[in-house]
């Protein structure tokens, strides 16, 4: 590869360097025992997104629950949500579900060891499925998530925008031309381990780095500079307020989300839209949206859910009904025994102290 950036760099050696340091001091984690590919895709789907401690009780759940490809694939998509269940992003349990289903009845449940048949599986994009088939099956390919993007642009002094898509593109090419062709998989999970442990956003402990005679950025002192990363666009906030509906027979309202979108087939406590409609009108659009007539009672609390994109803003109020069924598919009235078997997100969970 003819690029500026890589001339005069030591590849050998920071492969070398990176590869021992990786094998003597890499964390023991459930999806390292072996190289199983179900497992490896399974871990690294929950990585997304998601710090290392928070996965591992959730993998090894999940692992209990869903021992072989097939368990999860014919298992039933409400109760794998709520084995997911607080783990948020939810779409990647729906896609993973998806395609591990995929991959039982197209491909005799072996995971597909072919770049261009893994990369057409739902929610399996460039990263994943480098790390896949890195990790699992030796192959010489990247996997370029944010703790490689950062460890190169430190590495290499790169100064461009990591938040442009045609830059994380430049780093997947770095990534292929410094690839360990010998040990692939200690190659991507050593970069991905030094950036979760050492090369770190905020405090990088650089006398404890393994490539620091490699680092560009150490050598003239911009760690703290880089990597550069233009501001997202501010989040869109949404008021909401939350109904905690009772009826006379301690049975509760609970909804079902549309089947796309966010937080897509998750359950939650009726929100009514008062940044559009006014708090003044919540018990008139109720009746008009689900058919029943609700009497609101005392507000609880004043909740935050932040997510990538927007901010959900919730008054939680309590309130009762009369009714004890609805003609609106999306309703359920429960007991609190029946509410566990729903899988909730985190924003609706927080409430459940709340309830009347």
């Amino acid at each position: 590869m003819s690029d500026k950036i890589l001339q005069s760099f030591d590849i050998q050696g920071f492969q070398e360097k990176l590869i021992d340091w990786y094998q003597n001091n890499k964390r023991d984690l459930p999806w390292r025992k072996d190289q199983d590919p179900y497992k490896v895709w399974v871990s690294e789907i929950m990585l997304q997104q998601t710090q290392v401690n928070t996965v591992i009780p959730y993998f090894q759940r999940f692992m209990s629950k869903y021992p072989t490809l097939y368990d999860l694939a014919y298992a039933d998509p409400q109760e794998v949500l709520k084995t997911w269940e607080g783990l948020g992003y939810y779409s990647r349990a729906r896609n993973l579900q998806n395609a591990v289903r995929e991959v039982a009845e197209s491909y005799g449940g072996k995971v597909p060891d072919d770049p261009k048949r893994l990369g057409k599986l739902k929610g399996i994009g460039p990263y994943t499925k480098g790390a896949i088939l890195s990790i699992a099956f030796d192959q010489v390919l990247p996997a370029v998530d944010g703790n490689v993007m950062r460890v190169l642009a430190r590495v290499l002094k790169i100064e461009d925008d990591i938040a442009d898509p045609k830059v994380k593109k430049q780093f997947e090419r770095y990534a292929e031309a410094l690839i360990s062709h010998e040990d692939p998989s200690s190659f991507n999970q050593g970069i991905m381990e030094l950036g979760a442990l050492v090369c770190t956003p905020k405090e990088p402990m650089c006398m404890f780095c393994p490539v620091q005679e490699h680092c560009r950025a150490f050598q003239e002192g911009r760690v703290h500079e880089l990597p550069f990363k233009s501001k997202a666009k501010k989040q869109k906030k949404m008021s909401y307020t939350v109904l905690l509906i009772k009826n006379n027979h301690n049975e509760y309202v609970i909804e079902k989300r549309p089947e796309d979108g966010l937080l897509a087939n998750m359950w939650q406590f009726p929100m009514v839209p008062t940044g559009e409609i006014g708090k003044e009108h919540i018990e008139n659009w109720f009746r008009l949206e689900y058919g029943i007539d609700v009497e609101l009672s005392a507000k609880q609390v004043d909740l935050k859910h932040v997510f990538t994109h927007i901010i959900w803003q919730l008054e939680v109020v309590t309130a009762t009904t009369a009714s004890e069924t609805s003609d609106d598919e999306r309703l359920q009235f429960v007991s609190c025994k029946k509410m566990e078997d729903h899988p909730f997100p985190v924003s609706h969970q927080k409430m459940l102290p709340y309830l009347p």
